[in-house]
């Protein structure tokens, strides 16, 4: 008897068969890496088929799934993305900008689908990402959090209906670890509201401000970073006008909500054409 395809090969529960989705987790033995690992082990549809972390680091040999705190489930953690590729379709990345270039490029070239939740590109590597992706489709996203996507679409619709009458300014928490300032979500965040109100957050967006800075500009977009403790992700959008203020604001309590994002990317970009998503494809929320 011939072996399976892939994607037909199935996880039986009593009399109920489900589909499973081969995955390998890069970043395994980091905050979000674990908790994916975690989650797969709670989840249908989707299994763990590999699990990286960067060379050298304390972890790789180890069982994924006794890293993440969940128990033993006999898969070892490696440090090369090329040795398991090719039993897997999609890889899970939430890393840093060159190691996951470096892996996207594997994956571009093996065909295998890609979900990227690493936050501080370069704009370069920004454009290498587009033309990865023209081959294989690849689910992109600074926050995997459905909360966070519909908070998207929320202020993008917000800052159409009050136009330049109202001044825009975005507040973002992290803990103390987080690498990059500000966070991917803020960008994004200002980058929907910029796209809505037809501005160029080039030109527009203010990043910190300090000692007689003058006036407030009308059409500045405000962005403004706390890094504290051991603070998941907190954002809040400002719309503040003349005797009143609109304020949107989305807390992460825990870790777990942009892994089951970053799960149901994956679950969904395996059935996709070759190109770039957003976690608002993901939710059909375009």
């Amino acid at each position: 008897m011939f072996p399976l395809p892939l994607r037909e090969r199935v996880r039986v529960r009593g009399e109920r068969k489900t589909t499973m989705v081969k995955t390998i987790v890069n970043g395994a033995a980091g905050r979000m890496g674990s908790r994916i690992i975690a989650l797969i082990q709670e989840t249908d549809g989707i299994s763990l088929s590999g699990a990286i972390e960067r060379q050298g680091h304390q972890s790789v040999g180890k069982d994924a799934g006794e890293s993440a705190m969940w128990g033993k489930v006999g898969i070892s953690i490696t440090d090369n993305l090329s040795k398991i590729i090719d039993d897997s379709e999609v890889v899970i990345e939430f890393t840093m900008p060159k190691s996951t270039i470096e892996n996207l490029r594997i994956a571009s070239i093996r065909k295998i689908p890609f979900v990227i939740g690493t936050t501080g590109f370069s704009n370069d590597e920004l454009e290498e990402v587009k033309g990865l992706t023209k081959t294989i489709p690849c689910v992109m996203a600074p926050n995997m959090s459905v909360g966070v996507n519909l908070v998207f679409k929320t202020i993008a619709d917000i800052a159409k209906i009050l136009g330049d009458d109202y001044d825009i300014e975005i507040v973002e928490a992290h803990h103390r670890f987080k690498k990059d300032a500000p966070s991917g979500t803020a960008l994004k965040m200002a980058e929907v509201i910029a796209e809505a109100l037809n501005r160029n957050l080039k030109e527009v967006g203010i990043y910190a401000r300090h000692g007689i800075i003058g006036e407030r500009k009308k059409r500045e977009i405000g962005i403004q970073t706390v890094r504290a403790g051991d603070i998941v992700g907190e954002h809040t959008v400002i719309f503040g006008g003349m005797g009143e203020r609109i304020e949107v604001t989305h807390r992460a309590h825990t870790r777990d909500n942009f892994a089951r994002g970053a799960i149901r990317a994956a679950k969904w970009v395996v059935k996709q054409k070759p190109g770039l998503y957003s976690m608002m494809d993901v939710l059909g929320l375009k």
